[in-house]
């Protein structure tokens, strides 16, 4: 049984499943950390990022997010391709009735770099 160096980097997979638990966790730090000072944000169909850089993110998620007390996302299911995880989640909190995204993100150097943002409402 190999063991894991402690210094080995973390997984596309894990960079995400972090960002889910601070989501979670409405922790802003944990939650902004995994994300590149140039992360870019969209909405399909809009070409144009709705977010460009981990300041717009951090300004949005404070204003709009972490500060509703029932927040909540549940992992429907994932699926992993390399540096690129698709989370189809369930969110809870933000408005009256849950709904149902597909969110990809683009993963490297142990860092979000891109999202693309599905939403079914």
């Amino acid at each position: 049984m190999t063991v894991p160096s402690v210094d080995a980097p973390r997984s596309a997979e894990a960079v995400v499943q972090e960002q889910l638990d601070a989501y979670n966790a409405r922790d802003l730090e944990r939650f902004s950390a995994v994300y590149d000072e140039r992360v870019r944000v969209f909405r399909p169909p809009t070409v144009e990022p709705a977010m460009l850089g981990r300041a717009a993110l951090v300004q949005f998620y404070t204003k709009q997010r972490f500060h509703l007390l029932r927040l909540h996302a549940d992992l429907i299911h994932r699926t992993v391709l390399g540096k690129v995880i698709v989370d189809h989640r369930r969110i809870s909190g933000v408005n009256e009735r849950p709904f149902e995204v597909v969110v990809v993100y683009e993963v490297a150097e142990e860092r979000i770099q891109t999202v693309w943002f599905f939403s079914g409402r």
